[in-house]
């Protein structure tokens, strides 16, 4: 396990953002009871309504679940630059905690704005760790 100290942040992003997720799931659930809605189910869009930015926050976390994990965890079996990995894999949980925040406040609009800016950072940052993996493969 030595080989992977040195990757520390970048696998304690990976762990931090999927408890998220996970933790997550029950509020969102619980929202949408609250509103009558079976499992399952989808608000209706409205950015003013809690549980539909609740909804939208955890399914936005469970699509970007997927690429942040493939492309953090090649760039470290590959061996990609460590600080790097580390540095990008960190930027991309910060940029995806404060879409979270902006999405559950309800901050700005529901396109573009701050949240746009954040999800732009955190895809911005998983691409750079994707073509670093395909860099350390070849």
């Amino acid at each position: 396990m030595e080989a992977y100290a040195q990757y520390s942040h970048a696998i304690a992003s990976l762990v931090i953002f999927t408890l998220i997720v996970l933790f997550m799931s029950p509020f969102s659930a619980l929202a949408k009871a609250g509103q009558g809605l079976a499992p399952g189910a989808t608000p209706q869009q409205d950015y003013s309504d809690k549980a539909y930015r609740l909804n939208r926050a955890y399914l936005n976390g469970t699509e970007t679940l997927p690429a942040f994990l493939a492309v953090t965890v090649a760039a470290i079996l590959l061996g990609a630059n460590p600080f790097w990995v580390n540095l990008l894999a960190s930027v991309a949980l910060v940029a995806r905690v404060v879409m979270l925040v902006i999405h559950l406040r309800g901050i700005g609009k529901p396109n573009s704005g701050l949240r746009s800016m954040a999800y732009v950072g955190g895809w911005a940052c998983m691409v750079i760790l994707g073509l670093m993996a395909l860099v350390a493969a070849f």
